[in-house]
């Protein structure tokens, strides 16, 4: 899934770097206020609540069961490329997803253009993040070892995979917690990366549209930075046009 169209007014590099410094602010503050949600939550979306027995808490043993075959199966595509890890899920994989959620920007690449020049862009989103548990590898060292750009430790690979399914699997056990986060503007859905066929990643991202500038104006940049990765800009003008849920709702009932 791709990120945002690009914004049709172009803009000057100098509107850029003020909007840049801009952007940076408002994705801190919403990432760490969702960080501290996700933390008041981790009761209700810890891996226990849903895998119970075999994390040695109590519960229903037949939901458990039926939870853990579902990951077993849910597994099994990743033997094979670009992921390669062990066939055989072992049950002690699970034992190691821990409870400590972590966020990571979503990410995409984009072919930048100009009459000069093509490079393959790494764009991040500044709204939008993947939510998992923490292990050996983040989002990104995955990527960079599954391309073969980085270190690969089948290990960690496989870990990640396991805490991404463990995590689609108890935000799927939970469904009143989408509701929640929409009542906070924050939508919660699975989606699904090019560059990681066949792995569900769920994703919360924040009701504010962003948007990459022209390609030109992403070169200069990313020509300036050294680095080949951008961050898209939030439309700052939108911020007046946010969307109150629940006031929506109670207006919808008095009328």
């Amino acid at each position: 899934m791709g990120g945002q169209a690009k914004r049709p007014k172009p803009l000057t590099f100098q509107e850029l770097t003020e909007l840049r410094r801009k952007t940076e602010v408002v994705s801190k503050f919403l990432q760490e206020q969702l960080t501290a949600h996700l933390e008041t939550l981790r009761p209700i979306v810890s891996p226990e609540r849903l895998f119970g027995k075999f994390l040695g808490a109590k519960g229903d043993a037949t939901s458990a069961d039926r939870a853990f075959a579902q990951l077993q199966q849910s597994y099994k595509p990743f033997s094979t490329k670009p992921f390669d890890i062990p066939s055989e899920f072992d049950e002690h994989w699970l034992t190691l997803v821990g409870n400590r959620v972590a966020l990571y920007p979503w990410e995409y690449s984009h072919e930048a253009k100009t009459d000069r020049e093509t490079k393959t862009i790494s764009i991040a989103s500044p709204v939008r993040w993947v939510v998992s548990f923490t292990s050996g590898y983040t989002l990104s060292q995955v990527r960079q070892g599954l391309a073969g750009k980085g270190e690969r430790r089948v290990e960690h690979i496989r870990q990640f995979v396991v805490n991404a399914l463990v995590a689609q699997a108890t935000f799927a056990h939970a469904p009143g917690l989408a509701a929640l986060f929409a009542d906070l503007r924050y939508q919660v859905q699975t989606d699904y990366a090019t560059d990681l066929p066949k792995l569900p990643l769920t994703t919360i991202s924040f009701g504010l549209p962003s948007f990459r500038p022209g390609d030109d104006l992403i070169l200069s940049a990313t020509t300036f930075s050294g680095v080949a990765a951008f961050v898209e800009l939030i439309d700052v003008d939108a911020l007046g046009r946010l969307q109150d849920p629940l006031k929506t709702r109670l207006q919808e009932l008095v009328r």
